[in-house]
């Protein structure tokens, strides 16, 4: 079975993050921002180019980048 990303979690889906798997300072800002292990994450918007995603982070809207979305595996609610 293929692990999920928070790049695939649907717009307007909600997911809870399992681990994130960057690396260096990527990945210390994206836990700084609360995606840590059992954050509940909703995808609620796409830009224009695709390339970004805004998730709802803990009360805060975030956009993530598709390839650092790729990297925070996932499991759904």
């Amino acid at each position: 079975m293929k692990e999920m990303s928070l790049y695939d979690v649907p717009l307007g889906n909600k997911a809870v993050v399992k681990k994130v798997i960057s690396s260096g300072s990527i990945r210390r800002r994206l836990l700084d921002i609360g995606l840590t292990p059992g954050t509940v994450v909703e995808s609620t918007l796409i830009n224009p180019g695709g390339n970004l995603i805004a998730y709802m982070i803990r009360g805060a809207l975030i956009a993530i980048r598709d390839d650092d979305a790729k990297n925070i595996l996932i499991e759904g609610i």
